[in-house]
């Protein structure tokens, strides 16, 4: 299981318009593809989470993350925004690459720690959070994650 393997070109956003957490978070929720309905049930949930404390791990980086039923399997989506958004991340700096990652409740495969992990870890690698401002179209992001093979 790679990172590459969940990720599509529909699900890459490199221009998010949102000005803000709660609109970055709306914006990544509808390149899912999902009713309205459940867009805002996974809306409220994702909201509940980073209540409970910060998905922005450092680095200009965020990975919100939620389980919920709105999903019949393991969903992801990422997206830039260059000037960056609040997302009171732990190193108190704006976040410019949200990884989002979404699961059922009940997932056989249980993929869903081990994706956010394998996130993470992709975050942590020195050249990512520059090269993640670089890159200019969905097809070389993909490219990134094949090439990383996390």
């Amino acid at each position: 299981m790679e990172l590459r393997d969940f990720f599509s070109e529909e699900v890459v956003k490199l221009e998010l318009q949102a000005t803000s957490k709660d609109e970055a978070l709306k914006e990544l929720i509808s390149a899912l593809g999902l009713d309205e309905k459940s867009e805002g049930i996974l809306y409220k949930m994702l909201k509940r989470r980073e209540n409970l404390g910060s998905t922005g791990i450092g680095k200009g980086i965020a990975i919100p993350h939620c389980r919920s039923l709105v999903v019949n399997r393991l969903r992801v989506a990422f997206g830039r925004k260059r000037d960056g958004l609040d997302f009171r991340a732990i190193d108190d700096q704006p976040v410019h690459n949200i990884f989002l990652i979404v699961a059922p409740p009940l997932e056989v495969s249980n993929q869903y720690l081990p994706v956010l992990g394998k996130i993470a870890q992709f975050s942590k690698e020195a050249d990512v959070a520059s090269r993640l401002q670089q890159i200019g179209s969905p097809q070389e992001f993909l490219g990134m994650l094949e090439e990383k093979g996390i």
